[in-house]
């Protein structure tokens, strides 16, 4: 198997449109990540019961956000994908957040992506496009989320497609010089 954090991250540059690879498909309660060392996914965490990811959860692959973890991004599309599997998706924004552990607070963003191709979600091109109540929906799920582990997430805001196109270029910037 090639290693799926060193493809590239971008599909289609000009229009948007990244490399994702899933990681945790939606609905599951497993928290699965991909181990650079050993070339696999791991299981990485359980969340509790009655908690699930409400959508794909992924990373961009060449990139290295701030968190010290290769960009995430969450994956609006019809149905779930499977961990390890490539979807090209057309990134909308993003959820603009800051983790804190131990005193310590670090950026954490992250990505929304819409699957390429889609039906339910295609006419969707900012994420100003997206439900109010559904953007507060997702947001919540990862302040839970976090809190469930002893992190606190917070979110600082959120940007549009050409802000977290630039969030990409320089996520991918900063895996070049590391």
């Amino acid at each position: 198997m090639a290693n799926p954090v060193r493809l590239q991250p971008f599909a289609d540059a000009k229009n948007n449109v990244v490399h994702v690879v899933v990681e945790t498909a939606r609905g599951s309660r497993n928290k699965f990540a991909y181990d650079d060392e050993l070339n696999i996914f791991r299981l990485k965490r359980v969340l509790p019961e009655g908690m699930s990811f409400p959508y794909d959860f992924g990373f961009i692959p060449s990139t290295l956000a701030e968190d010290g973890d290769p960009l995430d991004i969450l994956i609006l599309m019809d149905e779930p994908g499977c961990t390890g599997c490539l979807i090209d998706c057309k990134v909308i924004g993003a959820i603009c957040g800051e983790q804190s552990e131990n005193g310590k607070k670090i950026r954490n963003d992250r990505l929304l992506g819409v699957a390429v191709p889609n039906h339910t979600h295609s006419d969707l091109d900012d994420i100003e496009d997206l439900n109010p109540n559904l953007l507060n929906e997702i947001e919540r799920f990862f302040v839970n989320y976090h809190q469930q582990y002893g992190t606190k997430f917070k979110v600082l805001g959120h940007a549009g497609p050409q802000k977290a196109a630039k969030m990409i270029e320089r996520s991918v910037k900063r895996r070049k010089a590391a």
